[in-house]
């Protein structure tokens, strides 16, 4: 089995990230502890994403016993990401959200501790706290605050790393003008339609890594057209597969990798998980790397669009 922990990326504070990783957004409850178990012990994932809001580290965190106890994969193998919540934005409650999924996952500490949003909700009334007309209620929490919440969580080695997901480069700017210890990682949606060069080049230029996430287009998220044109039919994907003998998901990822992305896909098909992890064996050509460059449309998936009013929405400018 191939080592994917060979392919690891290092972080600018020396810790070292796998190019690969298992999503676990949307991966449903019953399936998700034996897609984690089959990614770690079959696979040879050594990378696993996590978050408060999937509602599911409970039963990652059973996978994760489960592996531990077969004494074939330790703790200190394995990079495991989770997300402080939009509810959990003031600097108290930053370390109260890292616990809570510490505690379902079963582990001690986290490689790498995100930001999910930078658009904070009101606190203290589940997920997505709403009024009377069922429209998201929001805190006023900066995220600057909740910045100092994250720096708490490392400073008490609850967190190897710290980074932010879905920040734009204002944003970022904001903290590093702000901060004692830098984000390592912009975890945002990147793929061949919305290619994010701009703000890739902005945060790379800063000592800040990039993971993609939908890095095959998320056909399965939520308001998806039937029939809609998707990355895994697009004609242009598909003959750069013929290529290689690779399915358009491994030319996907590989394309990911070759632009020194993290990537994340999500399955809970152990087939799929296997296919997702078969990217290192091969290389695209400079000129297959441009061909697909050239489909980007600035077409994002996961648009957030009922956030746009949130004086901290991500998304209002271009990069």
């Amino acid at each position: 089995m191939a080592d994917v922990n060979l392919h690891s990326m290092l972080l600018p504070n020396g810790f070292k990230i796998p190019y690969l990783g298992l999503g676990t957004w949307k991966s449903e409850k019953g399936k998700v502890k034996e897609a984690v178990k089959y990614a770690l012990l079959e696979a040879g994932y050594r990378h696993i994403d996590c978050a408060l809001l999937y509602q599911n580290e409970d039963e990652v965190g059973q996978a994760l016993k489960e592996v531990f106890q077969s004494n074939l994969v330790k703790r200190e193998d394995i990079f495991i990401t989770s997300k402080c919540w939009n509810t959990y934005h003031s600097r108290s409650r930053v370390i109260e959200c890292c616990k809570e999924s510490l505690t379902s996952l079963g582990i001690d500490y986290l490689d790498l501790y995100l930001v999910h949003w930078p658009t904070g909700f009101k606190e203290g009334n589940g997920i997505f706290p709403r009024d009377e007309q069922g429209k998201i209620v929001y805190s006023d929490v900066d995220y600057l605050e909740t910045w100092k919440g994250m720096e708490d969580v490392q400073k008490a080695g609850l967190a190897k790393s710290i980074g932010v997901s879905n920040f734009n480069s204002q944003q970022i700017d904001r903290i590093l003008a702000n901060c004692e210890i830098k984000p390592v990682i912009n975890q945002i949606e990147v793929h061949p339609y919305l290619s994010q060069q701009p703000l890739i080049n902005f945060c790379k230029q800063r000592g800040i890594d990039i993971t993609a996430y939908s890095p095959l287009g998320s056909p399965d998220r939520p308001g998806a057209a039937p029939g809609e044109t998707t990355l895994l039919n697009d004609s242009t994907i598909l003959n750069i597969a013929k290529n290689h003998n690779k399915t358009a998901a491994q030319i996907l990822l590989r394309f990911a990798v070759q632009r020194d992305l993290i990537v994340i896909p999500k399955s809970v098909t152990p087939a799929r998980i296997k296919e997702n992890s078969q990217i290192f064996d091969f290389e695209l050509t400079k000129d297959e790397m441009e061909l697909i460059h050239n489909l980007n449309q600035d077409k994002r998936f996961i648009t957030a669009e009922t956030l746009s009013d949130h004086p901290y929405f991500p998304f209002s400018i271009p990069y």
